[in-house]
């Protein structure tokens, strides 16, 4: 598949800086022409409807948003799917609506990413979390973490799906779900790094597993539009809330808290809907253009084959890859572990070769708008460092 191109679904994104070779999808990933169109039809829709347009946006925007990521990953009902800013807000949701007492106490990786990390550190601060982390180096680390879980010492069990730093792969959202229950543990997936990256089915496990994730890596609709599945019978009353989550249960006397009884619940205050539109645009292409996420997988794999085998020429072949291509799931970005990363990524750049680092990690990420040819190029450039 090497030598299939889309990249005429990002002319846009493309035209604006032709010299560049964008390695980095794991990080922004570039946006299809298709999310442009969604963002002019949530303008225009702000610009004809004006106040109405609120109608539109949770009457068939929201809704069909929901639709999407319910397809993706095989939920029974679009309803428990929430949407916000970003995961940050809807972590600090979910934790206010967990029914322990406080502190918490909370099971995670050491390789969260930043959105949980820090405000994990803080609360550990405040005293309203205590925290144990499972190391993601070293062998086995889904056995690892389950068997940690499995001791019941915990309240919230969260862990990425997909590490964002090594690109590791967690297997065993499945053990986890049959520890969890509406008084706990709660368990809570970071699917950011796997969300329409790695093939994901939560059907069997959609009634105790929370999962966030969002568009701005490769559900290619950039920033805004973040999500959380919330199963039923979780955390009814979130702490923090905002007015949009005021659809009140009229069972309850005058001047009661009311929430939505589905993922409503964990809903904030007014907020710019222009992400919905282009997650919704973007997700509408793909289906036209029959780009399942097993497909676009399989691309990317053909790509990174081809970009690991020219890297066997080049400087980097000295690098430890932290997540050599396997069996089973895989990232969609390679991590080489190396003293060099950071001078690395600086030439990289120099030479318009777009790429990022975390410590001493090369992080490249590869997406739709790749094909042989940048391959080519990225070969010749990593030759030259």
């Amino acid at each position: 598949m090497t030598g299939e191109s889309f990249r005429r679904l990002f002319q846009r994104a493309i035209a604006a800086a032709p010299d560049r070779l964008h390695l980095a999808a794991h990080s922004h990933h570039l946006w299809p022409d298709a999310s442009w169109l969604g963002q002019q039809a949530a303008w225009d829709d702000a610009a004809r409807l004006a106040d109405r347009k609120w109608d539109r946006v949770m009457g068939e925007i929201w809704p069909g948003a929901q639709r999407h990521v319910a397809a993706e990953l095989g939920l029974p009902d679009p309803a428990t799917v929430v949407f916000a800013p970003n995961t940050h807000d809807l972590i600090v949701r979910l934790v206010s609506a967990h029914p322990g007492k406080r502190p918490l106490r909370v099971l995670a990786s050491d390789g969260e990413f930043h959105s949980f990390r820090r405000q994990a550190a803080r609360w550990v601060e405040a005293s309203e979390i205590v925290l144990e982390t499972v190391p993601v180096a070293g062998n086995d680390f889904t056995g690892r973490f389950v068997e940690r879980a499995r001791t019941g010492q915990w309240d919230l069990i969260f862990t990425s799906h997909v590490m964002f730093g090594s690109g590791g792969v967690f297997e065993g959202v499945d053990e986890l779900a049959a520890l969890s229950g509406p008084d706990g543990p709660w368990v809570a997936i970071d699917g950011y790094h796997g969300f329409m990256a790695v093939e994901t089915d939560l059907s069997a496990v959609a009634d105790r597993v929370f999962y966030l994730a969002g568009g701005y890596k490769y559900a290619m609709a950039g920033e805004g539009c973040a999500f959380m599945h919330c199963p039923p019978g979780f955390g009814p009353r979130p702490a923090i809330t905002g007015w949009y989550a005021a659809f009140d249960d009229l069972s309850l006397p005058p001047g009661t808290v009311g929430y939505a009884t589905d993922a409503r619940r964990f809903m904030g205050a007014t907020f710019d809907p222009s992400g919905l539109y282009r997650f919704v645009a973007v997700r509408d292409m793909l289906a036209q253009e029959g780009l399942t996420t097993a497909r676009i997988s399989a691309h990317v794999a053909a790509l990174r084959d081809d970009l690991l085998a020219r890297i066997a020429h080049t400087p980097l072949s000295q690098a430890d890859v932290l997540n050599p291509p396997g069996h089973g799931a895989q990232a969609r970005f390679l991590a080489f572990r190396s003293p060099h990363a950071a001078q690395w990524q600086a030439r990289l750049l120099e030479q318009e070769v777009v790429t990022d680092v975390r410590g001493d990690v090369l992080r490249i990420g590869l997406g739709l708008y790749h094909d042989a040819r940048d391959m080519a190029r990225a070969g010749d450039v990593l030759a030259r460092l």
